[in-house]
């Protein structure tokens, strides 16, 4: 198969990258140097001449607090440069594997999120990755929407890096307890779409979710990052979200239910613990 990645390089591109030779299919690697997939014009092109059977949408826009600002600009990543692709898809009966997120809902919850969970996004960032997951059923082409959290990687900047770097220099560092979810490799999340993309997914159709197992709040995933690192110094507290004021509110609970992926496809999911410690140990490989 030909398969297009779009955001390549960002931190799922950049897995895509990795694992792409551990198959037999021909990836062509696009970021918006390659392929600028706010024009329509450029996209159905590329998927024509191409020949393209598969795209994988790695792009968006990303910024949670600056979306606030810019809204038109997240929607146009977030939202009208993926109908392009859901519509070049449509004509040129290929299939798209887009990836949205948890800020769809409102984390308000108690229990894991299922795909038909009512949604309810409460900024900018979670309206316009909802408004693009709809662009996609909407448009009548092939596909999958996978939704993930706590997105982190060697590639890219990512909280597992920041808090490396705080938690060595720091002696002591507040982290918010009360905002709960289920961080994700990268990696495994890459590993996830190859297998969707190898399974035939056509007749399997519909929205996903994908995240590491268990559940940990961001002071518990942050005493992890130190613990692995070996960063004994720095005293890490817990505190409450309103200790640090932000734009939009944050998701209180992200914990997402990965039970339709598991059985649909066969994916084998590990423990974010596990999954940390074999980044960091590339990371400082690398």
């Amino acid at each position: 198969m030909n398969i297009l990645v779009t955001g390549a390089n960002g931190q799922l591109g950049n897995e895509m990258r990795l694992l792409a030779p551990t198959t037999n299919d021909k990836y062509i690697f696009t970021d918006v140097g390659e392929l600028d997939i706010t024009d329509i014009d450029a996209v159905c092109k590329m998927v024509e001449n191409e020949k393209v059977d598969v795209v994988v949408n790695c792009a968006a826009y990303t910024n949670v607090e600056k979306a606030e600002d810019d809204e038109r600009t997240a929607f146009l990543l977030n939202s009208e440069a993926v109908e392009n692709l859901a519509v070049a898809c449509k004509l040129n009966d290929a299939f798209l594997v887009h990836v949205s997120t948890d800020y769809v809902f409102d984390g308000k919850a108690c229990q894991p999120y299922t795909e038909d969970a009512p949604t309810a996004p409460t900024g900018a960032y979670g309206r316009t990755k909802l408004a693009g997951e709809q662009a996609v059923i909407d448009s009548g082409c092939k596909y999958v929407i996978v939704r993930t959290a706590w997105l982190y990687s060697e590639f890219g900047k990512n909280f597992v890096k920041t808090m490396l770097k705080l938690t060595a220099e720091k002696d002591e560092l507040k982290v918010v307890f009360d905002q709960v979810g289920s961080p994700t490799y990268a990696g495994d999340l890459a590993a996830a779409i190859i297998k969707i993309i190898a399974s035939n997914a056509a007749d399997k159709q519909g929205i996903y979710h994908f995240t590491d197992e268990g559940v940990c709040s961001w002071y518990d995933f942050t005493v992890a990052i130190a613990r692995n690192a070996g960063h004994t110094k720095c005293s890490i507290a817990p505190c409450h979200s309103d200790e640090f004021p932000t734009k939009v509110a944050r998701p209180h609970f992200s914990v997402l239910d990965k039970t339709k992926i598991k059985t649909t496809f066969g994916i084998t999911i590990p423990h974010w613990t596990d999954s940390l410690a074999r980044c960091m140990s590339k990371m400082k490989n690398e």
